[in-house]
């Protein structure tokens, strides 16, 4: 493609003279730094706000601020502003998409980073969804606004005005003007510190003094909802710092940059080899990664000693008895050796290390693991028992996992083979007591045969699978659509315990049971009763009317309600209560020996007891994911089972595991919900926190699907209620269900007690 611009009069010639003029001016600055495809995406995009009927001046400011903004942010950006721009022509005016294209260089100056761009497009276009009036003033003051917030604390900022002004025009247009009280003090409460884009050429120049070499760094934008940016990692040749710092323990952001950067540098210059991570569980991979964390510390500190002071002030180990208070006592122990930590493991820990060999890698895995087996009998959590050093990277960089050939693809599982003998064939088997129901091969009898307890083999192993993997939809907010076929969810056969587990928590809370008997017998149906004392009814009340009589004889005003009215008073219902099976549930109550699990499943049986005693129909299901491809799903009693010994020895085997995928776990459970038919449906979510999985790092993204299911479900008459044992859970838990379709039970250790209550309000 030319660089002349006479060379593009196919695309030239659609605009008038005025723009064609603007072009010339401009052009020897584009071509200085647009290569041909960006020229040729820049003049596209020209024609196409040409063709978009909404004025000469925005045609203009495009011409005149694109080559601007490829100098800071590359080409690549032009396409995503002219698409931004198009979409927003249908719902607002000329004059807001010129001011938006006219101040998209100060959005890249400050944000200084392509996806912190692109990502406040997608801002702008909510913006202009919830509060389309306030989309003008703000760009006004868009340069004075992004001086003191990231791009989440004006999210924020913005959200705030629009719920609060929604109705009442004028006083947003104060708001996002900055001329209300209000405004400059939600301002002033979401000001960082100071931010990555007034700071990263002096932390550029800081690494390129220590290590003699340039280092690529680039801002991430961290969590919208709250004021805590990403964590730091290395990917892809770059430093992702987050895009701002608050003062951290009286220390300056300037020096937690300093920290982040410096050890994220040390990190790429003193790694030499990665550590293996395929065979690793939770905790293999954090002691792993906090013994790497002090190799490359120390061999950075034996060329810069000072770097140690600038690390050390952001150590701040804590004396609980949590495990993550434990990695901050061994990571301070071993970067300050004379640190007095009066902690044995702390000292093992400094002793085997002051004998390693530092320049090794693999001495980083050997002594994790040694560390990892010590603290194995220990409570820990993966989500919440990590390093509290601020300023240390995610660790993403030293690990070396197996490689997945994407152009090849998955190799398919084998399909399970199911294989019908005969009874002599049977009998001479070689049992795998280790096979579960994804076993290659699972051997029916033609004929019955039965094992020692009574029980045929066919029914114990020759089952059929409980159901063919089902795809549903996932909601994408960022695009504001449905992926299709997006999530899978396995149904999975749940795991037998001992019955006796259920009879006995029923055993432990018989006087809580007790004190329910009368709610529980006033719930039950009572048939057919007689409403009397009605002005229109469906027969005369004798005596009601008698008495209206005398009243009449007697000179008095009687009584004009003698009618009454025969109802039937039944109970059609049904309630799915859906249990969230993360790993999370596995953590134990503050100050009790029992874990979150344990109170559910003992919640769970009381709730079940409750159910079955009033008569209503219920099933109990469990779901826990492991990314979106296997969201597993168990049921531990349908509608149509009895409450006996068999879901009671599923409940008891049940276990926490894996991570949290609500949404498709509700689409599911509305699926059989609709199976049933009941004037009522009710389905009742119990969880300990928000949506997560580990293929998705945006919150924001599972929370919003999870609101999408909530409403799909609705549309056929569900009724979803959440019991959030998270007292955190107000950030989310109202934007998934509704303002008044959630309770937050803040003492996890009343949740036997009050969850048979909760079902009683819901179901009146």
């Amino acid at each position: 493609m030319s660089f002349a611009l006479e060379d593009h009069a196919e695309l030239t010639d659609e605009l008038d003279a005025a723009q064609r003029e603007i072009l010339e001016q401009c052009w020897l600055d584009a071509i200085r730094v647009l290569s041909p495809r960006g020229l040729d995406n820049w003049l596209k995009g020209a024609v196409a706000l040409a063709h978009m009927g909404r004025g000469d001046h925005i045609v203009r400011t495009w011409i005149e601020v694109v080559p601007i903004l490829a100098r800071d942010l590359g080409e690549d950006v032009i396409p995503d502003l002219a698409q931004a721009c198009l979409g927003f022509a249908s719902r607002t005016s000329g004059a807001v998409i010129e001011r938006v294209i006219a101040t998209a260089p100060v959005a890249s100056r400050r944000l200084s980073d392509p996806d912190l761009f692109r990502t406040y497009l997608q801002f702008l276009n909510q913006l202009l969804a919830q509060a389309p009036r306030g989309l003008r003033p703000m760009l006004e003051h868009l340069e004075e606004l992004l001086d003191v917030l990231t791009l989440g604390g004006l999210r924020r900022w913005a959200n705030w005005g629009a719920q609060a002004h929604r109705t009442n025009f004028e006083e947003m247009t104060r708001y996002f003007s900055l001329e209300s009280a209000e405004s400059q003090a939600i301002l002033q409460n979401e000001r960082k510190g100071t931010l990555f884009v007034d700071i990263h050429r002096r932390i550029g120049m800081y690494l390129r003094a220590l290590w003699g070499r340039d280092f690529l760094m680039r801002p991430t934008a961290g969590d919208f909802e709250t004021r805590e940016g990403a964590k730091p990692y290395i990917a892809e040749f770059f430093l992702h710092l987050p895009d701002a710092y608050d003062d951290w323990n009286g220390e300056p952001g300037l020096d937690l940059y300093r920290a982040a950067a410096a050890h994220a540098a040390a990190h790429v210059a003193l790694t030499t080899a990665a550590i293996p991570g395929d065979e690793l569980n939770a905790l293999q991979q954090q002691c792993v990664g906090l013994i790497e964390d002090a190799r490359i510390e120390a061999l950075a500190i034996a060329q810069f000693p000072r770097l140690r002071d600038l690390w050390r002030k952001f150590h701040a180990p804590s004396t609980d008895g949590t495990m993550g208070a434990q990695f901050d006592r061994i990571a301070l122990g071993l970067l300050d050796p004379e640190a007095q930590i009066d902690d044995p493991v702390v000292d093992w820990v400094r002793d085997a290390f002051a004998k390693a060999d530092l320049s090794d890698a693999a001495m980083s895995r050997e002594l994790g693991l040694h560390l990892a087996h010590q603290l194995r009998n220990r409570p820990f959590s993966a989500y919440r028992d990590v390093q509290g050093a601020p300023y240390r990277d995610d660790n993403r960089y030293i690990w070396e996992f197996e490689q997945i050939d994407w152009e090849k693809g998955f190799a398919p599982a084998p399909e399970q083979v199911r294989k019908y003998v005969t009874v002599s064939e049977m009998v001479n088997e070689v049992e795998v007591e280790t096979a579960g129901d994804d076993a290659q091969e699972i051997w029916v009898s033609e004929t019955e045969f039965f094992d020692d307890d009574g029980l045929s083999f066919n029914e114990k192993e020759g089952k059929e699978p409980t159901s063919p993997p089902v795809p549903y939809d996932e909601f994408d907010y960022k695009i504001q659509m449905h992926r299709p076929s997006w999530a899978t969810v396995l149904e999975k056969r749940p795991k037998l315990g001992d019955p006796a587990e259920v009879d006995a928590i029923l055993t432990e809370n018989r006087k809580l049971t007790q004190r329910m008997r009368h709610l529980l017998d006033a719930m039950q149906p009572q048939g057919v009763q007689r409403i009397r004392k009605l002005e229109d009814g469906d027969e005369i009340d004798i005596n009601a009317a008698l008495q209206a009589m005398v009243d009449i004889r007697m000179g008095q005003q009687p009584d004009p309600r003698i009618m009454m009215r025969s109802v039937r008073k039944v109970r059609d219902i049904a309630v799915m209560t859906l249990l969230d099976l993360s790993e999370s549930t596995n953590d134990q109550v503050a100050g009790q020996d029992q874990t979150v699990l344990d109170l559910t499943k003992a919640a769970t049986v009381l709730l079940a007891e409750a159910i079955a005693k009033v008569g209503d129909a219920f099933a109990l299901h469990g779901f826990c994911s492991d990314g979106r491809h296997n969201v597993f799903y168990q049921r531990y009693k349908d509608f149509d089972q009895r409450w006996d010994e068999m879901p009671k020895a599923r409940l008891a085997g049940m276990q926490g595991q894996l991570s949290t995928r609500m949404g498709a776990a509700i689409r599911h459970a509305g699926h059989h919900l609709a199976q049933v038919p009941a004037a009522k449906k009710l389905m009742l979510v119990i969880t300990d926190g928000a949506p997560a999985d580990i293929d998705e790092r945006d919150p924001q993204y599972l929370r919003q699907d999870a609101r999408a299911a909530v409403l799909e479900v609705e549309k056929h008459g569900v009724i979803p209620f959440c019991l959030t044992l998270d007292p955190r859970a107000d950030q989310y838990v109202a934007q998934i269900f509704g303002q008044r379709n959630f309770f937050i039970l803040d003492n996890v250790e009343r949740l036997p007690e009050r969850l048979p209550q909760l079902y009683a309000g819901l179901t009146r």
